[in-house]
């Protein structure tokens, strides 16, 4: 891996307090690649061999069963995947797959988990994300089991909004079967939730979306940082 993408991975707060000597220990067994778009990348219930570094691109967490698909998070620069496997040398509980021209580094999870037993600050990192990640999956449960599929769709806009800076127009970055998908709709659905916003000051035009009366809509979504923070 070249080393003018160390400071990048450095700056990460997981590894940001390492000692010297074991970071580079785990760059000099990590290599990067690059990957078209739709490639996936880990299969649940593989061995998770491998911590990834997202350095670019967008990667997609799935899961499949019984013939059906549902999209769970979305992983964005620059940041890891799928931690807890590679700590508990567990197998993947979830499948990747790149959303776009994707850069990844791959670190050996091996490597990993005796930097792990070894490097005190590391492992406080270690315990700090995982901790971080179930309180984002339980917000998940809740944004899911609490609200309606309506409710679920304009809060998901109100997020996705302030994200890209807060105006009042803004496009979507995935496309609306895989949203349907991760809100836990079929597209049928999600067709008919997007004309129940109407009312509320959503107007669609294709992946375009602009929100005309943001009081209305934010009086309807109710956002809560419970629930909606950290939420992708």
């Amino acid at each position: 891996m070249p080393d003018s993408l160390h400071p990048e991975i450095r700056r990460l707060h997981l590894f940001s307090d390492m000692a010297e000597d074991r970071f580079a220990a785990l760059m000099r067994g990590a290599y990067v690649q690059n990957f078209p778009p739709q490639i996936e990348l880990i299969t649940e219930g593989d061995s998770s061999d491998f911590l990834h570094v997202l350095i670019s691109g967008a990667v997609d967490l799935f899961a499949r069963w019984n013939g059906r698909e549902s999209s769970l998070a979305t992983v964005r620069p620059v940041s890891t995947f799928i931690l807890a496997a590679t700590i508990r040398d567990q197998p993947y509980l979830m499948s990747a797959r790149t959303m776009e021209k994707s850069r990844i580094v791959l670190i050996p999870s091996q490597d990993v988990r005796s930097a792990f037993e070894e490097d005190v600050q590391f492992a406080r990192a270690i315990v700090a994300e995982l901790a971080q990640r179930y309180r984002s999956t339980i917000k998940m449960q809740k944004d899911l089991k609490l609200r309606s599929s309506l409710e679920r769709l304009a809060n998901y806009l109100l997020r996705h909004q302030a994200r890209n800076g807060g105006d009042a127009a803004f496009e979507l970055e995935t496309d609306k079967r895989r949203l349907a998908s991760y809100l836990g709709m079929t597209p049928e659905n999600l067709s008919r939730a997007f004309r129940g916003l109407g009312p509320y000051g959503v107007a669609v035009e294709g992946n375009r979306i602009t929100i005309t009366d943001q009081t209305d809509l934010e009086g309807f979504a109710k956002p809560d940082p419970l629930i909606d923070g950290d939420l992708t």
